[in-house]
């Protein structure tokens, strides 16, 4: 099996596009192999596995964890949602920066956000899931967020009336985040 790794403008934040074996039965692919990944370039410990659904135009997010710092592994399986990872690493480049597109069950690929990312996403059909492999067990103690549509970061969200849930309409933002101690412990070479 082979996987082939997109790199976008952020550093470390990918997407991955995994071999697809189709046929009149209909296809299979292999979602993580852990020697494949490290040759690629992708060396990820994976420690925990999450599933969600969500009906459409929620937006999840902005996530993130430090302790144990998390890194995720996201795909859509069900429907279309617009994932999105923004950098929030104070001694990154493109600190503010965020990277987003739209993934389709029918067309399986990967989006790869380290540890130092906010990560989220908006539902696009009626209803879909999303699994994402981690790098850190949760820790609610070590958890935030940052607001979906904080206007220092101007995120293109393709959802004109989002659902959200109540943590995530009362976010901080990035700004507050930085001026917290806690966003210390995200650093470029942490989030590798």
């Amino acid at each position: 099996m082979k996987i082939e790794i997109e790199n976008t403008e952020i550093k470390n934040v990918h997407f991955i596009h995994p071999q697809v074996f189709r046929d009149e039965r209909g296809f299979f692919m292999e979602t993580f192999q852990k020697d494949v990944w490290k040759e690629a370039g992708l060396d990820l410990t994976i420690v925990q596995a999450n599933h969600s659904g969500s009906i459409k135009d929620v937006v999840r997010g902005l996530h993130f964890q430090w302790e144990p710092p998390m890194g995720k592994l996201m795909r859509v399986t069900k429907g279309a949602a617009f994932l999105v990872a923004v950098d929030i690493r104070k001694d990154s480049p493109t600190l503010g920066s965020w990277v987003g597109r739209e993934l389709d069950a029918d067309e399986p690929q990967f989006f790869w956000a380290p540890a130092g990312c906010a990560r989220g996403f908006a539902v696009l059909s009626d209803y879909a899931e999303i699994q994402y492999l981690t790098t850190g067990t949760y820790n609610n103690k070590a958890e935030s967020g940052i607001l979906w549509n904080d206007p220092a970061i101007g995120i293109k969200w393709p959802v004109a009336s989002p659902i959200l849930s109540d943590k995530d309409k009362i976010a901080q933002t990035l700004e507050q985040w930085l001026e917290t101690s806690d966003s210390n412990n995200f650093t470029m070479e942490k989030s590798k």
